[in-house]
């Protein structure tokens, strides 16, 4: 019909994955009914849990949305149930849509009661911007008083939906960003780049990202007291420009 309705769009989405989750769960109730008549507490709790989420999600409310605890958490994870994964929508909004617009305020209201997160972009300003260098992109996202494109702001909430971060590797040929979860530490940082890494770790030289642009890399951050040594214990910060020493 070519009406825009992002609130019912949303609906039909969310409405999919809970008639899938429902199954799941009317399963999971079924074969937890068999297993809790023995009197074991374990199955008994589970089926009250089964029960309890088929009934949240027959009134419409998300597994994410139903305030589990951890204990029900790692209970329903074998069930693999769709709206118990982190959710981000994407709107897509008009090149003046990020203000005062309706269908984004409907878009985040309903977000919000969902436990999802939103982030609005335009497709027509990406477009641009894929065709313009570093410099011409700069000038149009200045003009259209915006500070980023909408690709750099999806990928920052994916990451922060997902509980992760990103560090840095820098050396003569190449630099590169490595992603670990959220409260990493140094050693466990080090195993993505190679489990040798993570075994022989003796300790890590670290600088964060602002001193290391801000000083012109490593050894202007060297000389300006910037650059730390760091042992196993340390937990990992988004943007650390990592130099790990180890041993095997």
């Amino acid at each position: 019909s070519g009406k825009i309705d992002p609130q019912s769009d949303m609906e039909i989405i969310s409405t999919e994955l809970m008639l899938a989750d429902m199954e799941t769960v009317e399963r999971a109730v079924s074969r937890a009914e068999k297993t809790s008549k023995a009197g074991d507490k374990k199955e008994q709790y589970k089926h009250q849990l089964f029960m309890a989420v088929r009934d949240k999600l027959h009134d419409g409310i998300p597994a994410r949305a139903m305030g589990l605890s951890d204990d029900d958490k790692a209970v329903l994870k074998p069930l693999c149930l769709l709206t118990a994964k982190p959710t981000l929508y994407i709107a897509n909004v008009a090149e003046d849509g990020f203000q005062n617009n309706p269908y984004l305020d409907q878009v985040e209201s309903a977000a919000a009661g969902e436990g999802a997160a939103v982030v609005p972009i335009s497709a027509a300003i990406e477009a641009e911007l894929a065709r313009f260098d570093n410099d011409d992109r700069e000038e149009y996202l200045s003009e259209l008083g915006l500070l980023e494109p909408g690709l750099n702001r999806v990928i920052r909430a994916g990451y922060e939906l997902l509980n992760l971060q990103t560090f840095l590797t820098a050396g003569p040929k190449e630099a590169r960003a490595w992603t670990v979860p959220a409260g990493a530490t140094a050693p466990q940082a080090a195993g993505v780049i190679h489990t040798d890494f993570e075994r022989g770790f003796i300790r890590a030289e670290v600088i964060s990202y602002a001193d290391y642009v801000e000083l012109g890399g490593e050894q202007g951050a060297k000389e300006a007291g910037k650059m730390r040594l760091e042992g196993k214990d340390y937990v990992m910060r988004d943007g650390d420009v990592m130099h790990f020493r180890f041993n095997v």
